[in-house]
């Protein structure tokens, strides 16, 4: 990858002493960023700056925000009729919201694992190198190399290495959440937004999903929405509160969970609603 070199990462849930988000390197920044559905708003003056190379939970009740703002970060909203979006989005100093924007080449930087594993219903392998086809690499020795990469970064090659050519959706659950992440990283994104990547998998696969976007985190920016507090905790670097498409706080998780500025951060973090 063409990135710079990573900066050491702390571990999530430092001590508070950590810098705070905005003083660390963004990958994203919004201004006063709005959508509305129809007249509908579903965010209100976000303004955020999301620090490369590390991961930040998106955490609020159902229907807060969050999902919407990840949606955001590769404009995948645009796909849904009567959304309009105000303010801006900045992604490596481009604002993304520009018309002449090519949302094509922002989905290559800015890949997505959604709350079901959705791999194509055909190989292993095949689902792989459906992304680098489409972005011109044919040559079967470099589409090689790429798929036992990314698999062996999804913690995924030892599993599948002499299956490839199985379909994919023979594989448990987990695995193909996993898949899901390999077949992401393959087209080499700079950022990897994740919606609730592992809700619907049991514990053991959840851990093997969190234990994955640790590591991850060396080489991308990671987003992730959960409901799970625990696991942001576990996680993530930061972490934004949303309410009613608001960003109430936004901090070191390890402040976010003991020491919040914000009473409503307070009372959803430990319980009293949501």
């Amino acid at each position: 990858m063409d990135a710079p070199p990573a900066r050491p990462l702390p571990t999530a849930g430092v001590e508070e002493t950590e810098a705070s988000p905005s003083l660390v390197t963004p990958a994203i920044q919004t201004e006063d960023l709005c959508l509305f559905y129809g007249e509908t708003p579903a965010l209100r003056n976000v303004s955020l700056s999301i620090p490369e190379r590390q991961v930040t939970a998106l955490i609020g009740p159902s229907g807060c925000g969050k999902s919407t703002l990840l949606r955001c970060f590769n404009r995948m909203n645009d796909l849904i009729p009567a959304v309009r979006v105000t303010g801006r989005c900045r992604i490596g100093g481009q604002d993304i919201l520009d018309d002449g924007v090519d949302v094509i080449e922002l989905r290559k930087r800015v890949g997505m694992v959604f709350q079901r594993s959705n791999p194509f219903p055909m190989s292993i392998r095949a689902n792989m190198v459906y992304g680098l086809r489409l972005q011109g690499i044919r040559n079967r020795s470099e589409q090689d190399q790429i798929v036992e990469e990314s698999l062996r970064a999804a913690a995924l090659w030892d599993e599948v290495k002499d299956r490839l050519e199985r379909n994919a959706l023979e594989l448990s659950g987990g695995q193909q959440q996993r898949l899901c992440i390999a077949r992401a990283i393959a087209i080499r994104p700079r950022i990897l937004l994740m919606d609730e990547p592992a809700s619907a998998l049991d514990p053991i696969a959840t851990m093997r999903i969190e234990e994955l976007i640790l590591d991850l985190r060396r080489d991308y920016t990671i987003v992730i929405v959960t409901h799970n507090m625990q696991q942001a905790t576990r996680i993530s670097d930061q972490t934004a509160f949303l309410y009613l498409g608001e960003v109430v706080e936004f901090d070191r998780t390890a402040r976010i969970f003991t020491h919040p500025r914000e009473q409503r951060t307070e009372d959803y973090v430990t319980g009293r609603f949501g």
